[in-house]
């Protein structure tokens, strides 16, 4: 899908993604920030989800790669989830061309509401591992691909749902949690793009753009996880699940 844009409009969107990157690297949510800014653009919805998931490819990788490097994300012990969270991704992917996401908001209000709660009144949330509440065998083949299938089908927050998800469901600190949903984002961006490109749906010029940007942000935002830990990454959750609220109920 090819649109042309102003230069001042690519370079809003450039800032935008620099700042997603930021704060996806750090909690995820940053959807947020670039889906409304790409509606802004006249896309359809789709093309807006379809280009959103060329960016996010970007930065999930950039954080990824960066928490490899620094020894907090290890793929080889996550390979499983990786391949499923792919899976669920596609899927969701593929019925989001062939249906309104619409239903899927009031569900998403609450949930997320509930996970800013819970972060916000947990002041030890991720500061040290704990015993674990699921199986990883339970986390991997229900947790995992179920969370993929909603990036696929929506997208924003899914790298604060990964997040959470290890340290609630399998007692890992926060900064090991955060390092693990790089990669497992960075696997259901890949898959979604994937389908998305299948079906035509992105708009290259405005998804190149948004790329670059992205890279700054998330290795910016991976490094401040790595200096800051916990303490620092647990307002910023709190912080982008009160916004996906507010976004939900009054966008």
């Amino acid at each position: 899908m090819c649109m042309m844009l102003s230069i001042e409009l690519l370079f809003i969107l450039f800032m935008v993604a620099i700042l997603a990157g930021f704060v996806d690297a750090m909690a995820g949510g940053g959807g947020l920030l670039t889906l409304p800014a790409l509606l802004l653009t006249g896309l359809n919805p789709v093309a807006v989800l379809a280009t959103n998931k060329l960016q996010a490819c970007a930065g999930s990788l950039s954080a990824s790669l960066a928490m490899i490097k620094k020894g907090i994300a290890k793929p080889k012990i996550i390979k499983t989830a990786l391949i499923l969270a792919f899976v669920g991704s596609a899927v969701g992917t593929i019925l989001v061309q062939l249906s309104p996401p619409d239903f899927l908001k009031t569900a998403i209000t609450f949930i997320v509401g509930a996970m800013g709660l819970y972060t916000l009144f947990s002041p030890n949330l991720g500061n040290y591992q704990q015993p674990p509440k699921l199986s990883h065998k339970a986390w991997q083949n229900g947790v995992v691909p179920a969370i993929g299938f909603y990036d696929g089908y929506f997208g924003p927050g899914t790298g604060t749902f990964f997040s959470l998800s290890g340290v609630v469901g399998r007692g890992q600190d926060l900064v090991t949690a955060t390092g693990n949903a790089k990669l497992l984002n960075f696997a259901t961006n890949i898959a979604s793009l994937i389908f998305f490109i299948i079906g035509g749906q992105v708009v290259w010029t405005v998804g190149f753009v948004m790329m670059a940007g992205q890279i700054i942000g998330a290795y910016l935002g991976s490094n401040m996880v790595v200096k800051g830990g916990a303490k620092f990454i647990r307002p910023v959750i709190v912080l982008m699940c009160f916004l996906m609220v507010l976004r939900y109920v009054f966008g």
